[in-house]
């Protein structure tokens, strides 16, 4: 493993607004419902980025919506110092990164404790329909967390995942909000689709089309 990303595994558990899942156990679990309360200190909704790579999304959000309270969560540990000293730099104060698998989202948050999440340009996973983020399996660990009346954001460049999605959509008989085809296309001054990541900005100088499905599960 290259230097920069070991020294930045190290420093990002030190960081204010990052926790890191092997900080808990069994012994000392996580406290769930404390997000408002002794973290973020208001009453603000809690809005999730899951996989949030580099935090471009989780900040940006955070800037655009001071009244709400964000939380990107990745497994690496590099990448997200990227988003956390972002966040530190810029004195957003309601935005935090937790390091962990998304499928212990379950031992971070209470009974709907989140108003929304966002999945921005997640691996699609092409070979195992479970593993995408968009999965009945996954959808199945969100709507304990969810508040009534929360919805789930997808933004991606893969046409598999947007389809799958789709479908997924259908078969549960969920409510579709907003389906789009050619996101700078059709929505060019949109400021939450507005928002670019490192990898959407590849796929876009590679002349692939953005996708956006935000839907009520």
């Amino acid at each position: 493993m290259p230097k920069i990303k070991e020294k930045r595994m190290e420093e990002v558990r030190t960081f204010e607004n990052t926790f890191d899942w092997h900080d808990y156990n069994s012994k000392n679990p996580f406290p769930k419902g404390s997000w408002n309360a002794d973290i973020f200190k208001n009453e603000n909704p809690i809005v999730l980025e899951l996989a949030c790579g580099k935090g471009e999304y989780s900040t940006g959000l955070a800037k655009l919506y001071p009244d709400k309270n964000f939380v990107g969560f990745d497994l690496k540990g590099n990448r997200l110092w990227v988003g956390a000293q972002r966040a530190l730099d810029r004195e957003l104060e309601n935005v935090r990164f937790f390091r962990a698998y998304i499928d212990h989202l379950d031992q971070f948050f209470k009974k709907e404790e989140v108003s929304d999440i966002w999945i921005i340009f997640p691996d699609p996973q092409l070979k195992k329909d479970r593993k995408k983020l968009t999965s009945p399996k996954f959808l199945k660990l969100y709507r304990p967390l969810l508040k009534s009346g929360a919805t789930i954001n997808l933004k991606t460049d893969s046409q598999e995942l947007y389809e799958f999605t789709k479908e997924v959509i259908e078969e549960q008989n969920l409510q579709l909000l907003r389906d789009i085809k050619d996101v700078h296309k059709e929505c060019p001054d949109d400021p939450e689709l507005s928002i670019k990541t490192y990898y959407e900005k590849m796929h876009l100088e590679k002349g692939k089309l953005i996708k956006f499905i935000s839907f009520r599960p």
